[in-house]
């Protein structure tokens, strides 16, 4: 197991496994935003209720939670790992190289992470921890059993204007750091070719533009309609 584990502290290792965890968080992202969109409905946050009950309850979507967190952990530590020895290389290299190709995202991957670091635990205090420490009050629907009312405290969130604000300033940084780095999993994974480049590319730029967007859009609704 020694080349192993000496191959993923490589700086191809540590790259493959940044590509691997992000685009993992990729569908996270793309099945987080499809629940969420169930804010949007005008049933006063029945079908969001009911829907955050069956994720925090069903064994496999639990289990898969948990893989998830490790995942952006583990994403997390190999981006300042990567990062630090990007920092760290000689002066002179950097002094015969040209930013002429790059892009504004490939140049502040470390800031962009930095600030979606801070945000994700922002997030996470406001809705996970509040409901994990029973913060949230209860709600019945029908026949069903008592869930707890998170559509009431992502409602009371998003009245605050300063939030939402920094949520959307998220999402755009979020944006930057999709575009870059679902382009960059390709080529990292030895997956691009002349041949569908350009499709690699829509996709990345429709990831980039769509699921922020729509992430974006959930608390201005609320902040200007409900």
């Amino acid at each position: 197991m020694s080349w192993f584990s000496q191959f993923l502290k490589s700086s191809i290792g540590k790259k493959l496994i940044m590509s691997l965890t992000g685009l993992f968080l990729v569908l996270f992202l793309v099945v987080h935003l499809s629940g969420n969109l169930q804010l949007l409905s005008d049933d006063g946050g029945e079908s969001f209720n009911m829907y955050t009950k069956f994720m925090t309850s069903n064994p496999l979507i639990k289990t898969i939670s948990y893989v998830t967190y490790f995942l952006i952990l583990l994403h997390t530590i190999q981006g300042i790992m990567i990062w630090r020895q990007n920092r760290g290389a000689r002066a002179s290299r950097y002094a015969v190289s040209s930013t002429k190709h790059t892009t504004f995202a490939s140049r502040n991957m470390g800031a962009l992470g930095t600030i979606i670091l801070i945000f994700l635990l922002l997030h996470m205090y406001q809705f996970w921890l509040q409901m994990k420490i029973d913060a949230t009050e209860m709600v019945v629907y029908g026949d069903y059993e008592p869930v707890k009312d998170l559509y009431a405290l992502v409602a009371v969130a998003f009245k605050q204007p300063l939030y939402v604000i920094i949520y959307v300033l998220s999402m755009i940084v979020i944006a930057f750091h999709l575009r870059h780095g679902f382009q960059s999993a390709f080529q990292t994974l030895g997956l691009n070719h002349i041949k569908y480049n350009g499709v690699i590319r829509f996709l990345g730029n429709a990831i980039a533009i769509l699921i922020p967007l729509g992430f974006a859009f959930i608390p201005v609704f609320f902040y200007l309609f409900r």
